[in-house]
């Protein structure tokens, strides 16, 4: 990860200072926490390269913490000059007012009044006539003044290359907030992933059009009637008689199939060189009685979750699995998690596909989300069998994930959150994908013979002997579900039909625990030392919640535990801890 634009190798040609080259994406670490303490709650800002700081370019994914967290951010790299006295001391900029001599006001005689509060006019007090007169008098000339430098280029931090039209780090922080921010991308409706946009909905005013909030449908109805609704927060929408500051973008789960072409079918575009594709994931089951709000579970999830709840099974034993098939003549639960069946439901969150249009390169950032091995609507496979499409395709660059907890928390208390162990299951999952895949592409000997009868052929001109390789256009015989092809006009992506292990829970059984760790994947696509299925791929673990307690930082110990079972499993990616104010070059 490059920090704060330090050490970074400028790019040639480029506006932006600190651009390493071959980025794609910048992602800008606004918050990296989950709570509980709210000046540090997930926030990024995601950028194309190609762009170069044009209007409307940054994206930002979840607003916990926004323009807080770029007025810190400014605050370190806005260059400052001070006009000085030779004599001047560091200390001098820090000096209380001085006291003012007493002076004679009309019949009375002024005592001094300094108010420790005041910078640059002092109060002095004239006593005449009886009574008491409050005036205001002129400082003594400062004898050093801090001055921001007008229409200054940053040369360092995150916004380097960024020219800023202001004085102070504040109306900066604005000026990027109106221009450059063009649409927020909410993962789910919680307030840690939606209270500083809520709040920073004042400073949406002159600006040049609404600012978009993209999510799922159900994100935006929650805060519509939660949030923007008159009650809680001013409806500052453009629908139901709103003030029109902020328009909704709903988008389809897994794309809008009406749009774009190639590797970009389905994704919308949401700012200037970027679109995103969007699936939903479970972000853990809901403890109230309710009618549902989120995702129904189903019944046979709903049996899984009452086995689990009526003690069935423990989910700290060894691995088992729940049959989730009817079983005839036995009646099923009605208590799930205390509560009735039928009334269960499940958090929606949300992952988010998104493409540079430039380079056809992606990154995958996760809203909260939980394994799929606890969760009572399991649907992060579906994103894991997407995202290893793209990885054997060399397209996705990084994935933003949260780790929540370090490995002392019990899944009985994850609360639709991952932790250490989890995350390394679900991260097995995806290899099983990509290495199952690599697979299906590898040659065998019958390609081999075929190739050199079928695909070379020679053509004579004028006494040369021309070898032409045609593309490989038959199709290849699959197992399990095909799946839609990654470049519909890539002859090398997509030449094949490609399928993918099903890992569709929904017929057989699902397993209260994640995979054993000495046993990361199946045997037949088990990595080795050669070839780990994720080599390479950058893990940026952001939503790690502060214990407030001494000790070292959650981040420090998530990594730790991170990186023990990485040398374990072999699966080759690279785990980084996001850091608030940081940047990321992908």
């Amino acid at each position: 990860m490059r920090d704060d634009g330090e050490d970074l190798a400028q790019a040639q040609g480029e506006g932006d200072l600190s651009k390493p080259l071959r980025s794609t994406f910048q992602v800008i670490v606004l918050g990296s926490g989950g709570g509980p303490s709210e000046d540090n709650v997930t926030g990024l800002l995601v950028r194309s390269t190609a762009t170069n700081w044009t209007k409307g370019s940054v994206l930002a994914v979840d607003a916990g913490t926004h323009l807080a967290a770029i007025i810190r951010i400014l605050e370190r790299h806005i260059p400052k000059t001070s006009k000085s006295n030779p004599s001047d001391t560091p200390t001098s900029m820090f000096k209380s007012p001085p006291r003012w001599r007493p002076t004679l006001v009309g019949n009375g005689a002024a005592s001094p009044a300094v108010s420790p509060h005041s910078s640059s006019l002092i109060d002095y007090v004239t006593e005449a006539a009886g009574h008491i007169n409050v005036q205001r008098a002129p400082p003594e000339p400062s004898s050093s003044v801090e001055v921001t430098n007008p229409s200054t280029k940053l040369s360092e931090g995150p916004f380097a290359g960024l020219e800023l039209p202001y004085q102070t780090a504040k109306a900066n922080a604005a000026h990027i907030n109106r221009t450059f921010v063009c649409t927020y991308l909410i993962t789910h409706p919680h307030l840690d992933h939606l209270s500083g946009f809520a709040i920073n909905t004042a400073s949406f005013q002159h600006t040049y059009r609404p600012k978009c909030l993209a999510a799922l449908p159900s994100t935006i109805d929650a805060i519509k009637e939660h949030i923007f609704n008159d009650v809680i927060w001013p409806n500052l929408s453009d629908e139901d008689g709103g003030v029109g500051l902020v328009t909704y973008m709903r988008l389809a789960e897994g794309g809008n199939v009406a749009l774009g072409t190639g590797d970009g079918k389905g994704y919308i575009e949401v700012c200037d060189g970027l679109g995103v594709k969007c699936w939903s994931v479970s972000h853990g089951h809901c403890m109230k009685r309710h009618s549902h709000r989120g995702s129904s579970t189903g019944p046979q999830a709903e049996a899984a979750a009452a086995q689990v709840a009526l003690g069935r099974t423990t989910l700290r034993s060894p691995p088992s699995e729940i049959n989730l098939g009817p079983v005839r003549g036995q009646s099923q639960p009605q208590q799930a998690h205390g509560h009735p069946i039928d009334k269960a439901c499940v958090y929606d969150s949300s992952a988010f596909f998104i493409r540079d249009h430039a380079s056809g390169k992606e990154v995958l950032i996760f809203g909260d989300v939980e394994p799929d091995s606890l969760s009572l609507s399991p649907r992060t496979a579906q994103v894991w069998q997407e995202a290893a499409l793209k990885i054997v395709a060399g397209l996705l660059t990084g994935i933003f994930i949260e780790c929540s907890y370090d490995d002392s928390q019990s899944d009985e208390t994850l609360f639709g959150h991952l932790c250490p162990r989890h995350l390394i299951a679900e991260l097995k999952v995806l290899a099983a994908n990509v290495t199952a895949l690599r697979q299906q592409q590898a040659p065998t000997p019958t390609d081999h013979r075929r190739e050199s009868s079928d695909r070379k052929r020679k053509r004579q001109s004028n006494g040369l002997t021309i070898h032409l390789l045609e593309p490989d256009i038959r199709p290849r015989r699959s197992r399990g579900n095909d799946v839609h092809h990654l470049h519909d006009n890539d002859t090398d992506i997509a030449s094949t039909s490609l399928s993918l292990p099903n890992h569709d829970s929904s017929p057989m059984s699902i397993s209260t625990d994640p995979p054993p760790l000495d046993n990361p994947l199946d045997p037949d696509t088990s990595p080795s030392a050669q070839h780990p299925p994720l080599k390479d791929l950058k893990i940026i673990v952001i939503h790690m919640k502060d214990s407030l307690t001494d000790g070292p930082e959650i981040g420090d110990v998530i990594l730790e535990q991170l990186l023990e079972y990485e040398r374990a499993v072999g699966l080759g990616c690279k785990f980084e801890i996001s850091r608030a104010g940081g940047s990321i070059w992908l």
